[in-house]
């Protein structure tokens, strides 16, 4: 249950004296390659803080690591829940081993959305609110909302 959002390879720069993927890559590979992915459906990615001034920032994370990943791996990130209200974003990924299947991390956030000329928290635009709502009834059937840890953040 979850929605494909990328994959990506494990470079030898995120590795360590570990021999594995050392743990400030997990960040960068949800950041990049999951919360990105998403929030460019959104129409709250890179373009959106360029062209809108307006962005999404993380003010609350909740980081897993399950299982190591090493050089050469490759990873799916996965959205495995997903919800909004007028000024925040509560969303949770995964990263599974492409080829062995095994849950390698997992990431819950809590995000503001922001409008970066003032610098401070604003609500959602109306076709913004669409969007997340039209995907969230398309994929709700493939969300899990059993623990997560800002669930009682979200207040709609």
């Amino acid at each position: 249950m979850s929605v494909f959002l990328s994959t990506k390879k494990i470079i030898k720069e995120w590795t360590d004296y570990n021999n594995h993927m050392n743990v400030a890559y997990y960040m960068l590979i949800f950041d990049n390659y999951g919360a990105e992915t998403l929030m460019t459906k959104f129409k709250m990615g890179a373009n959106s803080a360029k062209t809108s001034n307006k962005s999404t920032m993380i003010v609350e994370s909740h980081i897993t690591y399950n299982l190591e990943v090493k050089q050469g791996d490759k990873v799916d990130i996965k959205l495995i829940y997903f919800n909004h209200n007028k000024k925040k974003l509560h969303y949770k990924l995964e990263m599974i081993h492409k080829t062995k299947k095994y849950l390698a991390s997992t990431i819950e956030i809590l995000a503001l959305y922001v409008d970066l000329k003032i610098r401070r928290v604003v609500e959602f635009e109306d076709e913004k609110i669409k969007i997340m709502n039209e995907y969230i009834k398309k994929n709700k059937i493939n969300f899990n909302n059993k623990n997560l840890k800002f669930l009682a953040k979200l207040k709609k």
